[in-house]
């Protein structure tokens, strides 16, 4: 008797069409991103290479291949992940690790690790979307313990601490905030109950982040030049002063594409963190609203994919891509706009770095991937 063939369980949705809305948002999202490293990048550029268009060029290259890395990923089973998601938390240990041992140091911090000549790997992007990956499967894995304050609450945040002690020994403080933003959003849409978050965030949360600023004198100072930048124009509100000043100059259609006058040496790296600024007074109050309402698009595909999700390890996916996301722009605005104190928060799309740009479209990708899976009629 003949034996039947094994079918295969992870290929009958792969040729299932994207969602093709969140992918020509985010093509928009990275060529206007594009454009404005190019604006934002040329003079500082200029002045230390010779050429205007050395970040740009290298940007350019890594949009490139996250594209096709994008592409590709999109095509793979997001389930195949969920096989891996120990080790993921693993590797996430050793990269934070090796960060601390042979990491590149810069203004007192180690987020970096150099390979060759030029190209330098920041190890917590990569981790941004392993920790991800972890709590999607150990949630899908521990469901019926998430009810409980010890098992579900207490078990999952003794697996974050490590993550984020390695990251504040760096230090990494943004990024500590994001992925502690990020996972608490995964678990609480995991089961969790939401008043154990709130219990902890007022007896441990807000006490540990009130000793962290008094503990370190630039955290402190940060806030008290947020709670006045005016004070100390010179020093410690420059920053924010001449985001200000190019965000209030760019008025309701802006000073014109590549006319920014801030980009010339007062703004402190136009192109990465405050390149929202460069942006405002471009392209104006318009240009502003018109990425905001992409961003808005971006995360409300996200939300719709993770609604429509076909098992709970693709939503928990889904949830955790698209606030991690969320997080990031929302802080990077308020840093610029001087609605909260400032700090290295960059731009998803927008500001300067490869791995960073590279990883996020992977992200994309894997979430175009969760969206064959889904009926897309269901949810357009």
């Amino acid at each position: 008797m003949a034996k039947k063939k094994k079918t295969k369980s992870y290929s009958s949705f792969l040729n299932n069409p994207i969602d093709f809305t969140l992918l020509i948002v985010v093509l928009i999202l990275l060529s206007i991103g594009l454009t404005m490293v190019l604006s934002a990048s040329s003079p500082k550029s200029l002045s230390e290479y010779n050429t205007s268009y050395h970040f740009f060029i290298r940007q350019l290259i890594f949009a490139v291949l996250g594209i096709i890395a994008m592409m590709i990923i999109s095509k793979i089973d997001y389930r195949f992940y969920q096989k891996f998601y120990k080790i993921a938390w693993v590797v996430s240990i050793i990269l934070l690790i090796l960060v601390l041992l042979i990491g590149h140091e810069v203004n007192e911090a180690k987020r970096w690790i150099v390979i060759g000549e030029s190209f330098q790997f920041q190890p917590s992007e990569m981790v941004k979307f392993l920790i991800i990956l972890f709590y999607a499967g150990i949630l899908t894995k521990n469901r019926d313990e998430l009810g409980n304050f010890w098992l579900g609450l207490v078990k999952h945040i003794c697996f974050l601490a490590p993550i984020i002690i390695l990251l504040l020994l760096e230090p990494h403080f943004s990024v500590s905030v994001v992925i502690i933003g990020t996972c608490c959003m995964m678990m609480i849409m995991a089961g969790c109950k939401f008043w154990q978050f709130a219990a902890c965030g007022l007896t441990v949360g807000v006490p540990a982040i009130v000793g962290m600023i008094i503990v370190a004198p630039y955290r402190l100072k940060r806030v008290t030049t947020f709670l006045d930048p005016w004070s100390d124009t010179l020093g410690d509100g420059w920053q924010v002063v001449q985001s200000l000043y190019a965000i209030g100059s760019g008025g309701l259609f802006g000073l014109g594409l590549g006319d920014s006058n801030q980009k010339y040496l007062y703004l402190p790296e136009p192109h990465n963190d405050f390149i929202f600024s460069v942006l405002a007074e471009e392209l104006g109050f318009i240009g502003c609203v018109v990425v905001i309402i992409l961003f808005a698009l971006l995360i409300w595909r996200g939300i719709l994919i993770a609604m429509k999700a076909p098992d709970m390890f693709g939503s928990l996916i889904a949830v955790g891509i698209t606030t991690l996301i969320a997080i990031q722009v929302i802080i990077n605005i308020a840093v610029v706009t001087s609605s909260m104190p400032a700090t290295g928060m960059p731009l998803p799309f927008f500001s300067y770095g490869g791995t960073s740009l590279f990883i996020l479209l992977c992200e994309i990708g894997v979430l175009l991937n969760i969206s064959r899976a889904t009926n897309n009629a269901n949810y357009k």
